[in-house]
C-alpha cells in the first residue's frame, strides 16, 4: 500500500501551537500514523459531511481522505467538548 501525504491546515497549526507539548506530541504521532493507515482502528466516518474523526486522549482530530491523490488533510483539532462535527 502506498503511503499517503498528510497535510495540516493553517488553522490546525495555530491550535497545536497553543497547546502544551505533553498534549501536542501524542496528537502529532497519531497524525503521522495516518500516512500509513488513513483509516485506523477507532476512526469514525462523519455523518452529514465528508471526513473522518478519531480521538487522542480528550482531543479529536477531524480529517478528510483523498484516495485518488493519496492525500490526508487534517481540517480540525480540538478538545472533544468544544469541537464541532
Amino acid at each position: 500500500m502506498a503511503a499517503y501525504t498528510v497535510q495540516i491546515t493553517k488553522n490546525v497549526e495555530k491550535v497545536l501551537d497553543r497547546l502544551p507539548d505533553r498534549i501536542v506530541y501524542p496528537i502529532l504521532e497519531r497524525i503521522a500514523d495516518l500516512a500509513n493507515n488513513p483509516r485506523p482502528k477507532g476512526c469514525k466516518k462523519l455523518r452529514g459531511r465528508n471526513g473522518y474523526r478519531f480521538r487522542q486522549g480528550n482531543y479529536r482530530i477531524i480529517y478528510e481522505i483523498f484516495d485518488s491523490e493519496l492525500v490526508v488533510v487534517i481540517i480540525a483539532v480540538g478538545h472533544r467538548k468544544d469541537i464541532c462535527l
